[in-house]
C-alpha cells in the first residue's frame, strides 16, 4: 500500500520553485527566526535609541513585510536618504 504523506520539499528544491515562478509562499510560516548577515568590512554597527512607540510601529511594519526590525530600519532610512539626496539636487538645479 502506498504512503499518502507528502515528501518534505528540501530549500534547494523550494528556491527552484521560486526560480521558476511557482508560489513558494505555503512553505513560510512567517515564524521562523532571523539569522544575522555575515560579517562584512564596510558595515559598522551602531546604537540607536527608540521610544516604544516607535518600536512598536517598526515591528509592526515588519511583521506586514516578513523581515526582520533591522531591515525595516535600513530601508526606512535608505529611502530617507535617498528622497533628501534628491531634493538637494532639485535645489541645486534651480
Amino acid at each position: 500500500m502506498k504512503s499518502t504523506r507528502k515528501r518534505k520539499m528540501t530549500a534547494d528544491e523550494i528556491a527552484a520553485a521560486a526560480d521558476r515562478g511557482e508560489d513558494v509562499t505555503k512553505f513560510f510560516a512567517g515564524k521562523g527566526r532571523m539569522m544575522p548577515g555575515l560579517p562584512r568590512d564596510d558595515v559598522q554597527r551602531v546604537n540607536v535609541d527608540f521610544t516604544g512607540e516607535i518600536l512598536k510601529e517598526l515591528d509592526a511594519e515588519a511583521r506586514r513585510l516578513n523581515i526582520s526590525r533591522q531591515a525595516v530600519i535600513k530601508t526606512m532610512v535608505s529611502d530617507a536618504l535617498d528622497r533628501m539626496a534628491v531634493a538637494r539636487r532639485r535645489k541645486k538645479a534651480s
